[in-house]
């Protein structure tokens, strides 16, 4: 057995700091865009993810991956979202055993409603809170947490 690498003050402080992140983030993303647009933060980075494809169309597999994102989470948040005309799925040709999930013209209506106030808040929660080196550092940052948290790449955010 090995002994156990306590954190250091500094380094408590710091992870302390960080889980807080970790933890408010997520609510107030979600707090925007469910007041502004009756959607939570997946819903959107959802549509949003289907906007920048070609032909607005996903496999199931892949959007899960683009999303980070499980297939059973997934299909949760695909059915309500179906349910409100944003996207439709549909049999791939080649797989029947795969679905396809394309962004309907009201879900593509919805993400370019929804964009300009996603935007403002993550500048406002985020990027304007650091300097362009920290921006850069955090995105460094991130991509060696990635390189922890799924080693063999199989979330879109760690190809990019």
């Amino acid at each position: 057995m090995t002994d156990t690498r306590w954190l250091s003050d500094a380094e408590q402080r710091d992870w302390v700091r960080f889980a807080a992140v970790l933890e408010l983030l997520p609510a107030a993303l979600d707090l925007q865009l469910t007041r502004d647009e009756h959607l939570t933060h997946f819903d959107y980075f959802t549509l949003a993810m289907l906007s920048e494809a070609p032909e607005r169309t996903l496999r199931t597999s892949a959007l899960a991956a683009r999303t980070n994102a499980t297939l059973p989470r997934l299909s949760r948040v695909l059915t309500r979202l179906e349910g409100e005309g944003f996207i439709a799925r549909s049999p791939v040709v080649e797989d029947r055993r795969a679905t396809n999930v394309t962004l309907t013209d009201a879900g593509w209506d919805k993400v370019v409603q929804a964009a300009p106030g996603h935007v403002g808040n993550v500048r406002s929660l985020v990027l304007d809170a650091l300097s362009a080196e920290q921006v850069e550092q955090l995105g460094a940052i991130s991509a060696a947490l990635l390189t922890r948290l799924d080693p063999d790449g199989r979330m879109f955010a760690s190809e990019t």
